[in-house]
Formats: C-alpha cells, structure tokens, sequence
C-alpha cells in the first residue's frame, strides 16, 4: 500500500461507516417504525418537510467517530477515546428522542451537561481562558472554568440541534467549523491535531451523502448533539494546548448555532413563551418561506429546502473564516465576534420584515382571488 493510500485508509473508513449505516437505516426504515421518524413531526409547527422521514442519522455519525478510534495517533488515544465516552451519554439520550420515547428538551440539555463533566473529569482540562484579564485568573482556578464549560458546551451541543432544520444546515455548519478548526491547528502548529478536523469532516461528509439535497435522513437530536459536542471539545482541546488560541476565535468558528440559539431566547423571551418552547422563526426558516413567497410558490419545499442552505452558507462561513484569520489575536477576535452580534440581529429582523409583508400580500391576493370567483 502506498504512504497516500495508508493515509487515506482512516478517512474512507470514517465516511464509508457513516455512509453504509445512514444508507441501511434509510432502508430499514422501511420495515421498523420505530426508525422511520416520528408522525407527530409532520405538525410540528417548526417543521420542514412534509414526509416521514428518518431522524437516526446521528446513529452513523457517531458509529463513524467511534471507529475514528482505531486511526488515532497513539499520543492522543486517551483523549479522543475518553471524549467518545463522554459524548455517548448525550448520544443515547438524544437517540432515545429520535426513535419516539419522550425525552424533555430539558433532559437532554442535562445529558450534554453530564457528558462534559464526565470528560472534564476523564481528560482533567476546561476552558482555560476567555481572554479578559481579569475573568482569565479565575477560570484558571477551575472554581468559575468549569461550571462556565459545563455550561457553553451544553449550550453550544442544543445549539447544533436547533440549526438542525433544513436539508444539510446542521451538518455543513459542523463540516465548515471541523475544518475551521483544522486550519487553527496547522497554523498554530498543533498538525497532529488535524487528524480529528478530517475524522469528523469525513463523518458528516458520509451523512450528507444521503441528507443533502433529498432529505432521506435526518441527524436527529443524537447526531447534532453530539457534533455540537465533539467539535466543543476539539476547539477546547487546541486552546488548552496552545496559550496564543484567542477562546473568540474559536467561538467564531462556532458563531452561527451559538447566535441562533442566542436569538432564540430573546425572542421568546420577549414573547413571554418559554425557552424551550419551539417555533418556527429562525432564520433558516425565514429564509426558506421567503424562497417559498418571492420565487418559487407554494409546493415547492422540495427545492426551497436545500437552496436554504446554500444561500445561508456564505453567512455561515465567513465567521468561520474570520476565526482562522484572528485565531491568535484576542482582542480583534473579541472585537469581531462582538461586531458580528448586531449585523446578525438586523439581518435577522429584515428577514422577519420581508416575510411579513410576503405573507400579507399572498394573504391580499389570495381574497382578491376569491372575491372575483
């Protein structure tokens, strides 16, 4: 076997194994229930396709970084191994939800929460710095680092799964942050570090094979859960081994589920309804309806769908890109990430503008229809 084939053999068996599996539970989906997603999805009121479909993506997902184990150098075994350990508490949780039993959004926030502490504990590292004086003495006690981590990666793992709402967004976001987060590694000299960027690139990659643009399987709350997570602890991982990573630069990497989740509980909040309470206003939905309104009509999700994603994204990827520029220069990266904030709110807010006033002129046309029959 030549030295690129031998080098090659670790990704395409992580993509074959989240490949074959995604492709068996479409077709076994078939003949087991439990595997074809759940009906009451279809009336959800933040739905986006109008067909049962599998919700158990993140079964070849995970199975594909569980075999990412073998191909890891033997110098960071441990660790890779011990954060797969970690993320099986919040995978199983989530699967649970996949395949029909009720699982509160609650618990599985919980579940992501209990796998960070169980890798906190089993690797003995937290967020190490945010890059503010003051603030950075005392997470380096771990009296304030570690509830803080286990509050942003359990916030950041329920973020990927709130993207997770049309063809591709989830798993490109995570693709795109992998790969980000890569490049950080090679630029801050931490290469052997790249090797996780390609397992979990070459994983999702598997997924949406069979995800984008048809659809014929979701990753369900077990697989965003658990890339959300991953790639958490891959960003951990580099600033911890490398003091010059600005912690903003890799939340850049990251800005686009953590700003969507951010906005979600403004805007419930402001509504009165609960935090958890979904709905069906995030921007890739907005997007998508605009498509609906504008251009293609009613009937047309099909192709609204995955276009969604692609216009999104640019948008997902310049912070991404913005992050590997600034990775060791804190406060520009603090400063980007805090200029970002408002330009999302008020591209946000035009969207909702622009759909309200499509809907009410489909509304006016439709009456003006019907009073001339």
């Amino acid at each position: 076997m030549t030295g690129v084939a031998a080098m090659a053999l670790p990704f395409a068996a992580v993509f074959s194994v989240s490949f074959l599996l995604c492709a068996g539970l479409v077709r076994a989906a078939r003949w087991v229930p439990r595997l074809a997603g759940r009906a009451g999805d279809l009336f959800a009121v933040q739905r986006s396709h109008h067909r049962l479909t599998p919700r158990v993506g993140g079964i070849g997902v995970f199975a594909a970084l569980m075999i990412s184990i073998f191909y890891v150098p033997a110098a960071l075994l441990d660790a890779w191994s011990s954060v797969m350990i970690a993320t099986s508490v919040v995978f199983f949780v989530g699967l649970a939800e996949d395949m029909g039993w009720p699982v509160s959004a609650k618990l599985r926030l919980l579940a992501a929460a209990v796998s960070t502490a169980i890798a906190m504990a089993l690797i003995g590292i937290w967020v190490p710095r945010f890059g503010i004086p003051g603030l950075d003495l005392a997470m380096a006690t771990g009296y304030l680092g570690i509830p803080l981590t286990i509050f942003a990666i359990a916030g950041i793992s329920h973020a990927f799964n709130l993207i997770d709402g049309v063809n591709g967004l989830a798993a490109m976001t995570g693709l795109i942050a992998a790969v980000a987060l890569g490049w950080i590694a090679r630029m801050s000299g931490q290469t052997e570090m790249i090797t996780f960027a390609f397992f979990i690139a070459f994983a999702l990659l598997g997924f949406l094979a069979l995800n984008y643009p048809s659809g014929r399987i979701f990753l369900g709350d077990a697989g965003a859960y658990s890339i959300g997570f991953v790639l958490c602890w891959f960003g951990l991982a580099l600033m911890w081994r490398n003091p010059e990573l600005s912690p903003w630069a890799v939340m850049l990497t990251l800005f686009w589920p953590i700003m969507d989740t951010l906005l979600a509980m403004y805007r419930r909040r402001r509504s009165g309804k609960p935090a958890m309470c979904p709905d069906r206003l995030h921007i890739h939905q907005l997007v998508m309806r605009t498509f609906e309104i504008a251009w293609l009509g009613r009937g047309r999700r099909h192709l609204a769908n995955p276009l969604t994603t692609i216009a999104l994204a640019p948008a997902i990827m310049l912070p991404a890109l913005l992050g590997v520029v600034l990775w060791d220069r804190p406060t520009l990266a603090l400063l980007t990430f805090a200029g970002l904030i408002p330009i999302y709110f008020a591209v946000y807010f035009a969207a909702v503008r622009l759909v309200r006033n499509g809907d009410i002129t489909r509304t006016r046309r439709h009456l003006r229809a019907a009073e001339v029959s």
